[in-house]
């Protein structure tokens, strides 16, 4: 009997917890806009064009799981300043003779952009995330490493945490 009290006062206790903390809204998004920043696309000669075409389509797929698009919401305009790959593109493999699909590295993503809420209000966004441990690089794909990155600026948006990390 004291066991279940115990038990409903710390049920109590953290639903009233709970609603004193104010949740994390996430903002409203009617358009995701990605494109490719100055940087990156001197690298077309090197990883291939072909690729900016993957990884803006998986950054607003990533944003998108998130924060779906909806009616009477802001745009979000992303930019992919920077994205290292774990393995080679074929673009790379095709230009330098001792590459494969075997080799590996660390890989990640930097990304800035802006939000812009139906009022006007601008919101900047900076965030990167780049893998440090080479042990995790081995089973990646080729981009598994940028893939992570946005995934991860993903779920902070989704929580309305817009700074620099």
């Amino acid at each position: 009997m004291r066991a279940a009290m115990l038990s409903a006062a710390l049920l109590l206790s953290l639903a009233q917890t709970a609603l004193a903390t104010p949740a994390l809204a996430a903002p409203v998004v009617a358009e995701i806009k990605v494109s490719v920043g100055p940087d990156l696309a001197k690298k077309a000669d090197t990883i291939g064009t072909r690729e900016f075409d993957l990884l803006a389509t998986d950054l607003k797929r990533s944003i998108a799981r998130k924060l779906p698009p909806r009616p009477g919401g802001g745009t979000l305009t992303l930019v992919i300043e920077d994205a290292k790959p774990n393995r080679p593109t074929a673009q790379q493999m095709s230009k330098t003779p001792g590459l494969s699909m075997e080799s590996f590295g660390v890989g990640g993503a930097r990304i800035s952009g802006v939000y812009v809420a139906p009022g006007g209000a601008r919101t900047p966004i900076d965030y990167s995330w780049y893998e440090s441990d080479i042990r995790q690089a081995r089973y990646g794909a080729t981009w598994s490493d940028a893939e992570t990155a946005f995934d991860k600026l993903a779920v902070r948006l989704s929580k309305d945490q817009f700074g620099p990390r």
